[in-house]
């Protein structure tokens, strides 16, 4: 009787996270994704003020009015900068994480966030609009790194069997992001001409917060077994993470993985490209990346609506945050081994920024064309990925890093392969067997 209390008392452990385990979910992702949503949305509020801060500007320096052609063009320099500076911090993202660790590369990115904040805040006093275009550049760079480094800290950190609930954390602080700043930035609160510059500081908020907390919690202990070789704070990790019964089962699964890359080192984004081992898995990547892009939630993203249609808005965006949203960035830490993990992710951000900025370019041509029927297009776009995702992505779910990497063996070397091919790779699988 008392050993299957013990059982008992063991399965509710495993099913039940942590605290430390649900708190660093918080900590992380107040400085990751949300500053991303939140920045994407706060820029949409202050539109015509910033417009007359650029005409007076410009006025004031040169004594002349700003041709009409150029105020457009600064203002979309002003806009779409933003991610240019987020496809440099998706690029430089995975290097940052492989050098100063997953949570110090978090950590170090709020410098970036507040540096940012400062000089948006002083652009106005200053008469200086150029630091409002460095400014937004530089927190790009702030979200593109933390969308590429908080989603791979929580799919290392994450048990397997919590795996699919903690990567909801990146999508449901993104969807807070972007609600928080659509009600910031409405023009009782900072979205008023008085108030805008600190509309587009505010983001040093969520900045200061993480580097307050984030420190009182572990670095990935996968990073600090695998990358660094200090089994000590990785099993002092695990145990913080998963509490005393289940954290053995947990470090079993990292040295597995640990022994069957061997001394791998980390890859380049461009050594993915040729490695036949993870074809399939970087083509899914791709698919799903591109895919959540286009899907319709930046066309959302790219408009500032009326009061009587913003619920509407707020409900989509809630809905995909809260849905299917967050699968992708889960999927990237769950289809590649460590030495892979952030290349794939720095592909992933970088491809996501790309379409992102895509969207933003072609969608006001899009709705000129088709109108009311606009969001078909998505629609085509969303069929054809669900039916990539039902013929070649295997379920994930409760399996290792290493269990899920067998199921793509066959989509990649094919069912054929001669054995000369493919002999270094089944030898690393081999010893997921023990």
């Amino acid at each position: 009787m008392e050993y299957q209390s013990l059982l008992r008392g063991s399965a509710r452990q495993r099913k039940l996270p942590s605290w430390t385990l649900f708190l660093s979910v918080c900590a992380v992702g107040i400085g990751g994704t949300f500053q991303y949503g939140y920045n994407v949305s706060i820029i949409n509020a202050p539109t015509q003020h910033i417009h007359n801060f650029l005409n007076e500007t410009w006025t004031s320096r040169y004594h002349k009015k700003l041709n009409p052609d150029f105020l457009t063009f600064l203002w979309s320099v002003i806009a779409s900068v933003f991610s240019l500076g987020g496809l440099c911090g998706a690029l430089i993202g995975g290097s940052m994480a492989i050098w100063l660790g997953r949570k110090g590369a978090l950590l170090m990115n709020n410098i970036i966030a507040i540096l940012a904040s400062i000089l948006m805040g002083i652009s106005f006093p200053t008469g200086m609009f150029e630091l409002l275009i460095v400014g937004r550049f530089l927190i790009g760079i702030n979200s593109g790194i933390g969308i590429c480094v908080q989603p791979l800290y929580l799919g290392e950190v994450a048990p397997k069997h919590l795996r699919d609930g903690m990567a909801m954390g990146s999508s449901i602080f993104l969807s807070g992001g972007i609600l928080t700043g659509q009600i910031i930035g409405l023009r009782e609160l900072l979205g008023g001409e008085t108030y805008w510059p600190l509309l587009l500081s505010s983001s040093c908020f969520p900045a200061f917060a993480q580097l307050v907390f984030l420190p009182w919690f572990p670095e990935s202990p996968r990073y600090l077994l695998i990358d660094r070789g200090d089994e000590l704070s990785c099993v002092k990790a695990l145990k913080r993470f998963c509490g005393s019964l289940q954290y053995q089962m947990e470090t079993e699964d990292i040295q597995r993985e640990c022994f069957a890359l061997d001394g791998e080192k980390s890859k380049k984004p461009w050594q993915l490209f040729t490695d036949c081992g993870v074809r399939w898995q970087l083509i899914t990547v791709i698919v799903m990346t591109v895919g959540q892009q286009l899907s319709g939630i930046n066309a959302e993203l790219h408009s500032w609506v009326p009061y009587v249609s913003m619920t509407s808005i707020f409900a989509f965006i809630l809905s995909f945050g809260l849905g299917p949203g967050g699968i992708t960035n889960t999927l990237t830490a769950e289809l590649f081994i460590q030495s892979s993990r952030p290349a794939a992710y720095m592909i992933g951000g970088a491809i996501s920024w790309i379409s992102f900025f895509t969207i933003g370019m072609l969608f006001p041509f899009i709705v000129n064309g088709l109108k009311q029927y606009c969001f078909l297009v998505f629609l085509v776009e969303c069929a054809l990925v669900a039916a990539f995702i039902f013929v070649v992505i295997p379920e994930t779910k409760t399996k290792s890093f290493l269990e899920i990497k067998k199921e793509f063996h066959k989509l990649n070397f094919g069912r054929n392969t001669k054995e000369k091919e493919t002999e270094l790779y089944e030898r690393r699988q081999l010893h997921d067997e023990f």
